[in-house]
């Protein structure tokens, strides 16, 4: 009888052993044929994070569906590797892709955890997480789990240990917006993988599980006590020592915010080159493709040029007076829970990081008491309320504050920044604010070298929060007398000099048929008769330029105008010649670049240079032959010299004529204001019809600036407000800060220029020390005294003068301009270098 009974049940455990073989394989038939194919992780390439940086090599921003960095398993640290597979999968390197033990023993937990209505716990190793992230769902189910072991132990057949486990170090997510090890590194502790510490590396192996439930901040007790747990699995594991766990373990979490010295803030600029990329390579490359763009912005000079336009639109608009509060709570009792009431209004998205919301609480003669948004209380001295008189139609102004009530009243919503003293430096009680406003004007600024047309910083307006319409680069304005020079530099080239004369008197010009005839006039309402070409630019005279214009003719005008990509296809009309063609700064300040560098085309760019996920570079801005430049061992050559392949789309000694003209306008003219740097400076103002538009461009010989402010909605910016008043200024901050611990450098002069002293006002020869005199720049030959007659505009004519005359270009009515003479032959005019 026993032996029978021995022989059923061997033969029940037999059969059972088939079914359940039998089983298996059928699972695996079952729910293996429609399985994703493995194959394509062989060639799997992760979406990684675009990363844009500064030429100085700040990170400007990231652009990025998933903020991954991939790094090969061979720079991975051991480490970070060990602490990972301690707390996911100690088993790894041995198991064929299932760890049985752990799946019987959870299926022993789950048994408990169904009764107790808890959620059901897995046994996953590494390798079924890679199959489940990268082939299937994160569905709570047997069938899943079936299918995740299948691909699993594929999964190990095809591919390495190594690679499966940087494949998983690569995809895991790890919370903050970090996929990735590399990117978790970065954004939890500011380091790069082989930074990190064995308590870092510990925690960040504690975050897979469910990075939510060990947020660093939110929930630091448990994210301590789990980060602990995994440095108690590698002291078990071997993997480190008792001492350093004990180390390990004593440390708080560390986390930090990434550096600030490592970021950069560019808005404006950053969200050009997006677009740029994306129109390049499109969205896929721009947010998957993990390329590195390395752009031409200096962080020194943009943080110093979005200071520069802030403070100059705060100026302006504190001169126009104070617009009112952002608004006023209602209703208020005399025993007012203010802090409760600050908790339903959020910050303007317009306002400064450094300014806080508060409201007004209580209103005396020597100032406010106000309530801060962070439940704090201070105080706004009268003295910094002064200037806010009330704000009038047409950017008037209202009386004088005579005390805080003429302001403020309690309940007010405004904006405040802390402030420590006075104008005269008398130090404020502590808790003092001064009053802010966001101003409704706009402006963009561009900071260009002149010798490549690399931009090295833009700000297209106050706050790119509040708009990200970008007005130095998509604001079509116009430039007004910031355009004149280019209408001196077309007369230079048509046989004109510095010393040519050029009548300054009132002119009425017959547009035609059923149009009201035109009177230009200077913005001083005077006429100064006869005068220099220099005066007509110095002193920004609007009639001798439209005299000038049409003696040149508007068509070599307009052509100069397109060869300096100021405009495309300027409208040839009188009108053009004082800039009322509609451009951008970025293109005005293009082309004062290559008035700066003698007159060679340039290109301008944002981008240097950009890599893919690889290193290959994709994209090059400089594309200049340079032998010797590339794979050359260096064995006490010189430095290889690339060609200069800019066209000269101008003469460079006509080009220096105009650069020193515009010189004297900073010594003695409209940019006067500048004077006081000390610097070798040139520039022009600009200021358009009723003030709508106020400009300045200017340069050094080595940095090209350009600001235009006006309001997006064109209107006037005020009575007597110019580009001097209102854009100079910005220049003058930029610049002083920017050439701060430069050396002085001077204008370079080219070949084919002849300097003579002659008198400012008259044009005629004069002698250096003499009253008046400057150092002119001729073509050799045209010089006063040399018998070379010049072209002048000293004689009204019917087409221009008078109540009744004949069309702008006097083809009726009047005589036609006489033929221009050329200049004498000049010997080595071309080249000239970059100056």
């Amino acid at each position: 009888m026993l032996r029978k009974l021995f022989f059923w049940f061997l033969g029940l455990g037999f059969t059972g052993a088939i079914v359940a073989v039998a089983a298996v394989l059928y699972a695996f038939w079952h729910y293996g044929k429609d399985l994703p194919e493995h194959d394509q992780l062989a060639n799997y390439e992760p979406a990684t994070v675009t990363r844009v940086h500064a030429g100085d090599g700040r990170l400007l921003a990231e652009f990025a569906v998933e903020k991954r960095v991939a790094v090969p398993i061979e720079v991975i640290p051991q480490r970070l590797v060990h602490a990972f597979l301690s707390a996911e999968d100690k088993t790894f390197y041995q198991h064929p892709g299932v760890d049985l033990p752990s799946i019987a023993g959870a299926m022993v937990r789950n048994v408990i955890y169904v009764i107790e209505g808890r959620r059901p716990v897995g046994a996953s190793t590494i390798t079924q997480q890679v199959a489940k992230n990268f082939l299937l769902t994160n569905e709570v189910s047997i069938e899943r789990k079936i299918k995740e072991a299948i691909i699993a132990l594929r999964l190990e057949k095809a591919f390495t240990k190594d690679r499966i486990l940087e494949l998983y170090l690569n995809e895991i997510y790890l919370g903050q917006g970090s996929y990735g090890v590399a990117a978790a590194a970065l954004n939890y502790f500011d380091k790069s993988l082989d930074e990190l510490t064995i308590a870092e590396s510990a925690y960040l192996a504690a975050l897979p599980k469910a990075p939510n439930n060990y947020h660093p901040t939110r929930r630091t007790a448990e994210a301590i006590d789990r980060r602990n747990w995994v440095i108690g699995q590698m002291l078990d594991n071997g993997y480190i020592t008792p001492e350093q766990a004990e180390e390990a373990r004593g440390l708080d979490l560390g986390v930090r915010d990434r550096s600030a010295a490592a970021t950069a803030k560019a808005d404006y600029f950053v969200e050009e080159v997006r677009r740029e990329v994306a129109q390049l390579y499109g969205d896929d490359a721009l947010y998957e493709g993990g390329l590195s763009v390395r752009t031409t912005v200096d962080s020194r000079l943009q943080d110093i040029a979005e200071r520069a336009l802030r403070g100059g639109l705060m100026a302006y608009d504190r001169r126009h007076g104070w617009r009112g509060s952002l608004g006023v709570f209602q209703d208020i009792p005399e025993e007012w829970d203010w802090r409760a009431s600050m908790e339903t209004v959020e910050k303007p998205a317009g306002a400064l990081p450094q300014w806080q919301l508060a409201t007004v609480i209580a209103v005396d003669g020597e100032g406010a008491g106000i309530g801060l948004e962070d439940g704090t209380t201070g105080r706004i001295p009268f003295a910094e309320l002064a200037w806010a008189r009330p704000w009038l139609e047409g950017q008037k102004l209202g009386p004088k504050p005579n005390g805080a009530g003429d302001v403020l009243t309690r309940g007010d919503l405004i904006l405040v920044e802390p402030v420590l003293a006075n104008e005269e430096g008398e130090a404020y009680p502590e808790g003092s604010y001064s009053l802010q406003q966001i101003p409704e004007v706009s402006g963009g600024i561009v900071a260009m070298d002149p010798r490549t047309g690399r931009v090295l910083a833009m700000s297209g307006g106050f706050s790119f929060a509040e708009s990200e319409f970008n007005r130095a680069t998509q604001a079509l304005r116009q430039p007004g007398s910031a355009f004149k020079p280019f209408v001196y530099l077309t007369a230079f080239a048509n046989g004109f000099t510095p010393a040519s004369i050029v009548l300054d008197a009132p002119i009425t010009i017959d547009q035609g048929p059923e149009l009201d005839k035109w009177k230009p006039a200077n913005y001083s309402d005077k006429f100064y008769g006869p005068s220099p070409l220099r005066l007509g630019v110095e002193k920004s005279r609007n009639l001798m330029t439209v005299r000038l214009a049409q003696q040149v003719g508007m068509g070599p005008i307009a052509e100069t105008a397109e060869r300096f990509g100021i405009v495309d296809n300027l409208q040839e009309t009188l009108a053009m010649s004082l800039g009322a063609a509609e451009t951008t700064v970025l293109r005005m300040v293009t082309a004062y670049s290559e008035l700066a560098n003698g007159g060679k085309k340039i290109n301008p760019t944002l981008i240097d240079r950009i890599q893919d996920r690889y290193g290959r570079t994709v994209y090059r801005h400089d594309q200049r032959p340079c032998e010797g430049c590339q794979n050359v061992g260096w064995e006490g050559q010189g430095v290889p010299v690339p060609p200069d392949t800019r066209e000269q789309i101008a003469n460079p000694a006509n080009v220096y004529q105009i650069v020193s003209i515009l010189q004297g306008a900073v010594q003695n003219g409209t940019g006067v204001r500048l004077k006081s740097l000390g610097r070798p400076l040139a520039g022009k103002t600009g200021t358009t019809n009723e003030s709508r538009d106020a400009w300045f461009m200017g340069f050094s010989p080595n940095l090209v600036a350009g600001v235009y402010v006006g309001f997006d909605t064109p209107i006037p910016l005020g009575n007597r407000e110019t580009g001097s008043s209102v854009a100079l200024p910005v220049f003058k901050a930029f610049m002083e800060e920017a050439l701060a611990d430069t050396p002085i450098t001077p204008y370079r002069i080219p070949p084919g220029v002849r300097l003579v002293w002659v008198d400012r006002s008259t044009g005629e020869r004069s002698s250096q020390g003499s009253e008046g005199a400057v150092l002119e720049a001729f073509l050799p030959g045209t010089e006063p005294g040399s018998g070379y007659r010049p072209p002048s505009v000293t004689e009204p004519t019917a087409a221009l003068d008078g109540e009744a005359g004949g069309t702008a270009n006097g083809e009726e009515g009047g005589e036609a301009p006489a033929p221009r003479p050329k200049p004498p032959a000049v010997e080595n005019i071309g080249g000239g270098g970059l100056y």
